[in-house]
């Protein structure tokens, strides 16, 4: 069996967009006619450009390969071009087709990707959920409300969600750590109490920052958050400098946790041995694949520390995520996000129900991708992913986050 054909899908999800503005999907067929799925988690250059990278990676490092032989195929891509060292567009090109392999892997095996990496560790997996808009919550004024925010976090609890996250400090910005502005702080601090009088002890409150923050900022930041017991402190200054983090997670008394931007073991292996992070995110469709993921997870069991995966991409990614997490022993929980355009996208082949999910049993990722509606949703605009902001921190009239993809009007 060797890997022939490569087809990319760009699907844009209808609005409000949860998941970003776009979603890079690759299905590879081998020469056996045996068709997997892969998504590329990958937001630095254009989808255009992406195309092209994602075509040469699998032309010059995986056509009429094995798909048995991912870690030499890894290894090709990682090193081949003199590079040996973490490459965040070629890793997310790589990834995707690396999923790939394995949703062909196991759907030739008849089984499930999980029972290929280790087997079954995992029957439910806890879930958690960004905090969005409800229904009656106005898409603009939602990101400064702490009361809204309360609002949605008890009606995540009450489908059965046991964590939720929520970002409210401050604007999203390209200019690196900053200062947060202390209405910044003020803001944050109202939106733990409100949640956490919202919620109790029912879930916990995850608090993501982005890597917004110089090291003093992000310490100021987490102190005022402590009595609010976060599970986690996400990003809390930029992912590039984990002797800086690793500062932060010894001045504060909540998790630190890391490694949506990261990729490779490289990177992971750094943030586990400066301290910097007892909670590792990676998103599969970036960090190297499920296989690299899986090494990581071995990793962290030496240092204590947990796995969470990240999930701001479309439902493949995630089908990859729930693989690995039923694998591996320290899972703390993944994250999720709920759509009609998630669910409809992979049919509903998984779900959350109470919070958790349950890994499919199906051959390979588990799942049934609706090609005809990913291909009738191109996307056709031209942002990244997700974009940052060149204004600065607004210390005068506060700031409002919405993210990097801002929810579109439907």
């Amino acid at each position: 069996m060797k890997l022939r054909d490569l087809d990319i899908i760009v699907t844009a999800p209808p609005a409000p967009g949860w998941g970003g503005r776009y979603w890079i999907l690759v299905k590879v067929t081998t020469d056996t006619g045996i068709s997997g799925w892969g998504e590329c988690y990958a937001s630095s250059v254009s989808p255009t450009a992406m195309r092209a990278v994602i075509t040469d990676v699998f032309d010059r490092h995986m056509r009429d390969e094995n798909p048995e032989n991912i870690e030499l195929m890894f290894r090709r891509a990682y090193s081949s071009g003199f590079t040996q060292r973490p490459d965040l567009t070629v890793m997310g090109a790589f990834s995707g087709l690396e999923i790939a392999c394995w949703d062909i892997l196991g759907k030739d095996r008849d089984r499930p990707v999980h029972a290929l990496i280790g087997g079954r560790m995992n029957d439910r997996i806890r879930a958690y959920t960004y905090l969005y808009p409800l229904p009656q919550h106005d898409l603009n004024d939602f990101w400064t409300s702490p009361d809204q925010a309360a609002e949605a976090a008890a009606a995540m609890v009450r489908q059965g969600y046991t964590a939720v996250k929520f970002d409210p400090a401050g604007p999203y910005t390209l200019r690196g750590g900053h200062m947060p502005a202390m209405s910044d702080i003020s803001q944050s601090v109202a939106f733990c109490r409100a949640i956490r009088e919202a919620v109790g002890d029912k879930a916990d409150l995850l608090f993501g920052t982005h890597g917004q923050f110089t090291t003093a900022g992000a310490i100021r930041l987490g102190q005022a958050l402590e009595p609010y017991a976060p599970l986690w402190f996400e990003e809390p200054v930029p992912p590039d400098n984990v002797t800086e983090m690793a500062r932060v997670a010894a001045a504060v008394r909540i998790p630190v946790a890391t490694g949506e931007r990261l990729t490779t073991k490289a990177e992971f292996g750094a943030v586990l041995q400066s301290g910097a992070a007892s909670i590792l995110q990676p998103a599969l469709g970036r960090a190297g694949g499920i296989w690299e993921m899986k090494k990581v997870a071995a990793m962290a069991e030496c240092y204590n520390a947990q796995m969470a995966p990240h999930l701001y991409a479309g439902p493949i990614e995630w089908a990859a995520n729930i693989q690995l997490a039923a694998s591996i022993p320290n899972l703390l929980m993944a994250e999720t996000i709920e759509t009609p355009f998630h669910t409809a996208l992979i049919k509903g082949t998984i779900a959350v129900q109470d919070g958790f999910v349950t890994p499919p049993t199906a051959p390979g990722l588990g799942i049934d991708v609706d090609e005809d509606l990913a291909r009738a949703h191109p996307y056709t605009g031209d942002g990244l992913h997700l974009q940052m902001q060149e204004d600065p921190c607004d210390y005068v009239h506060g700031n409002a986050f919405q993210g990097g993809a801002p929810a579109a009007e439907g």
